[in-house]
C-alpha cells in the first residue's frame, strides 16, 4: 500500500506528471527535458529525483549524459491506467500537446548533440 500512496504522491504534481508522460514517450536527458518543458535544469532536476525516489523512473549512463527512463514494469502498469484517465481526447489539455510539439521540436533539432558540441567549443 506504501508503494502505491508513493507512487500517486509523486504524480500528483502537475510538473512531474507532464514528465513523467514525456518519459512515456521517449527516454530523455534533462537538458531535453529542459527545452520541452520551459524551465531551469535545477527544477527539472528536482522533480526527476522525487519521481527516482518514487521508483517511478530510473536514470542510466549513456556515456557523458544520465538519461532517464521509465522502468518497464512501471511501464506495464501505469501507462495503461494513465491513458485511461486522460479521458477520450487528452488533447484537450493546453499542455499535453505543447509538450509533445516541443518534443517533436527537440528531437529535430537533436538537442542533446548540440550540447555535445556547445561543451566541446567552451573547452577549446
Amino acid at each position: 500500500m506504501k508503494e502505491i500512496i508513493k507512487a500517486f504522491k509523486a504524480l500528483s504534481d502537475p510538473t512531474r506528471l507532464r514528465i513523467f508522460l514525456l518519459l512515456l514517450e521517449k527516454d530523455l536527458c534533462v537538458c531535453e527535458l529542459t527545452y520541452v518543458l520551459d524551465m531551469s535544469q535545477s527544477r527539472v532536476s528536482h522533480q526527476l529525483r522525487l519521481l527516482r525516489d518514487a521508483d517511478l523512473v530510473e536514470d542510466k549512463r549513456e556515456g557523458r549524459w544520465i538519461i532517464y527512463t521509465i522502468p518497464q514494469r512501471t511501464r506495464e502498469d501505469l501507462e495503461p491506467l494513465l491513458r485511461r484517465l486522460s479521458g477520450p481526447n487528452p488533447a484537450e489539455s493546453k499542455l499535453l500537446p505543447r509538450d509533445i510539439d516541443r518534443l517533436d521540436v527537440c528531437l529535430r533539432e537533436n538537442l542533446r548533440k548540440g550540447r555535445k558540441a556547445e561543451a566541446h567549443q567552451s573547452s577549446v
